[in-house]
């Protein structure tokens, strides 16, 4: 069989795209590599893009099959922020000596066992770096070098706040790391965080949403994010083996920071999924694609959101961490303590947590303004 490798931008990022002929071998094969998703979009399994995917995939499919490597990036599907930033040359390739530096930074990461995510975040965030300094030997970059990129980079091209910290995070890791040499990354004027109220919704809101999708599959989605409090990866990593029906429990497993943990099912919920049990069978995961064969896709599942707002006409931006933040938030205004909310949401510090009690209504309720009494 001939399959297609390609490199391609999808959601911002640099994937590596697997293009083939249906073949249920072929996707068991894939499912075997951490982090692979079907993109219906592309009509091609993703991975996030770096040597060793492409090595693992060669590796994986190679025998009795025809592969085509395709390197080029697709020009119509370069974000728009790196067709702007092309003049001043920041997308030079690397000589072969960074490349085997960044590679080698990406296999410290993997031994490390780093998310998927990260590695694929870091990685891209050093290549941008690097790229600036195309023209400089990786030993001779110093923290001043750092300084200049942020400010005739970063700065210059308006780039967010979070990608300046990527980056800044991601130099000082390799340069700890593989160049054994500590940057003083101190001086580099870090961003101010921005301290921003999490968007919830009433709960009436949230009615009208859930309610609004009359597809089984879709709505038992929605509702086991708000029921649950779930990220959206989450939810998509979820197994049937993860839903304990017995006892009430939904076990979600290597969230984000790698932690375990657990979250009552609602009864309600649980009629929900046995229904959808019973119309969809899925094999494997939860929630399977439409063709029943790997995970749902995270696009797909934020159209379903999207397609239930519009039914409800609701003008506001909501997105799916809409839901989860709401979950926190109804708790704490019916009474749970936040060390239980922050345990049901999996948060390091209370202090993220305690960032609902800015938005929840049950005290600021009990004010009265000065205005009600003139």
């Amino acid at each position: 069989m001939e399959i297609t490798l390609e490199r391609l931008w999808h959601k911002d990022k640099e994937c590596l795209a697997i293009k083939f002929k249906y073949d249920i071998n072929i996707f068991n094969l894939l499912k075997k590599i951490e982090g692979g998703r079907w993109s219906k979009t592309h009509r091609a399994w993703l991975l996030n893009y770096s040597q060793t995917h492409v090595n693992e995939v060669c590796k994986l499919l190679n025998a009795g099959n025809t592969i085509i490597f395709k390197d080029e990036l697709k020009e119509v599907e370069t974000p728009k922020i790196l067709k702007d930033l092309q003049p001043i040359n920041t997308l030079a390739g690397l000589n072969e000596e960074t490349q085997k530096k960044v590679k080698e930074f990406e296999g410290w990461m993997y031994s490390k066992r780093y998310s998927s995510s990260t590695i694929s975040t870091y990685t891209d965030a050093l290549r941008i770096f690097l790229r600036f300094y195309a023209h400089k030997k990786v030993s001779e970059i110093n923290n001043n070098d750092v300084i200049i990129f942020n400010n005739e980079y970063i700065l210059k091209n308006k780039l967010s706040s979070s990608f300046q910290n990527q980056i800044v995070n991601a130099i000082k890791l390799f340069f700890r790391t593989i160049e054994l040499k500590s940057m003083v990354i101190e001086s580099v004027h870090r961003p101010k965080k921005e301290k921003l109220l999490p968007n919830v919704l009433s709960k009436e809101e949230i009615k009208l949403i859930l309610n609004a999708q009359k597809n089984i599959k879709h709505k038992t989605m929605l509702s086991l994010i708000y029921s649950c409090g779930l990220r959206r990866s989450e939810l998509l990593n979820l197994k049937l083996t993860d839903i304990d029906s017995k006892r009430g429990l939904v076990i979600i497993r290597q969230g984000k920071g790698k932690k375990d943990r657990i979250t009552p099912l609602s009864e309600k919920v649980l009629v929900l999924l046995r229904e959808y049990f019973i119309a969809y069978k899925p094999k494997e995961w939860l929630f399977e694609g439409q063709s029943g064969i790997g995970q749902y896709d995270e696009r797909s599942l934020a159209n379903v959101l999207k397609q239930a707002i519009e039914k409800c006409n609701i003008n506001k931006p909501v997105t799916l961490h809409w839901l989860r933040h709401s979950y926190a938030t109804h708790l704490l205004e019916n009474g749970t303590d936040l060390r239980y909310i922050q345990e049901l949401l999996g948060h390091n510090s209370s202090r993220t947590t305690e960032i609902y009690t800015h938005v929840s209504n049950k005290s600021l309720q009990k004010i009265v303004s000065p205005f009600d009494t003139l």
